[in-house]
């Protein structure tokens, strides 16, 4: 697949489909040979850490939209032969084999000479701070429920009975005498005589239930923060900047 240099450079993170159109990455790196055509891309799948699988150009096609797509199902490309992300090396004999055998493609001239990684377009990561905010719980105090005694005076009444003696002196007469016969001596007649007094008794009875009760309560509390951002300038001579 024949680029022109604008095409190459705009290779650089471009989606990368399989066959079915399915994507299986972005490109990562290209690599040309002798006569400076791009032949190989590196591609970052995610799925290898540190590592980019590798696949061929010869073959793929560039779409409209820029995408690059392979005649290879996502498998086959996210299984092949990779490099390390960021490498600048050229493509060694060994790794260059390993390669045709794994796409089953006709190596052309043992001798040729290794495959050299072309440089991408200058740039540089700008980064920046994020605060992520969430809730930790922690304690925040015991609630205790004790129960403790006192003493408190009571007044209340009680009816008490008691008996109260009075005198009653009846005249004896004539029409009331009867078979009443004086009879002058000494002389004593007792009666028994009753009072009650307050008597009080203690009872323990059950009169309420006391206990705890726990609501969770959400609150919106404001949070301040300090993040750094990076900021990049870029310094173009003057007569080389693009006006837009």
């Amino acid at each position: 697949m024949r680029l022109t240099e604008q095409q190459i450079r705009s290779l650089y993170g471009q989606d990368v489909q399989d066959r079915s159109g399915a994507k299986i990455g972005s490109v990562g790196q290209v690599w040309a040979d002798a006569a400076g055509e791009p032949t190989w891309v590196s591609v970052k799948t995610g799925v290898m850490g540190h590592h980019e699988s590798m696949a061929p150009l010869q073959a793929a096609r560039m779409q409209n939209d820029g995408r690059l797509q392979m005649p290879y199902d996502k498998a086959t490309v996210r299984s092949a032969p990779s490099v390390e992300t960021g490498t600048d090396q050229p493509l060694d004999a060994d790794q260059l084999a390993q390669l045709y055998r794994h796409y089953q493609l006709q190596q052309q001239g043992a001798a040729q000479q290794p495959p050299q990684r072309m440089p991408g377009a200058p740039e540089m990561v700008r980064s920046e701070e994020r605060i992520q905010v969430g809730a930790e719980s922690e304690p925040a105090g015991t609630a205790h429920l004790r129960k403790r005694v006192v003493t408190e005076n009571v007044q209340t009444t009680v009816p008490i009975e008691h008996d109260e003696v009075s005198v009653v002196r009846e005249p004896i007469t004539a029409a009331n005498r009867g078979d009443t016969r004086p009879d002058i001596r000494e002389e004593q007649r007792d009666m028994e005589l009753r009072a009650e007094h307050p008597v009080v008794a203690k009872e323990q009875v059950p009169v309420e239930r006391v206990r705890l009760n726990k609501d969770e309560v959400v609150e919106e509390q404001p949070v301040n923060a300090q993040v750094r951002r990076e900021m990049v300038d870029a310094d173009v001579p003057e007569r080389a900047r693009r006006n837009r």
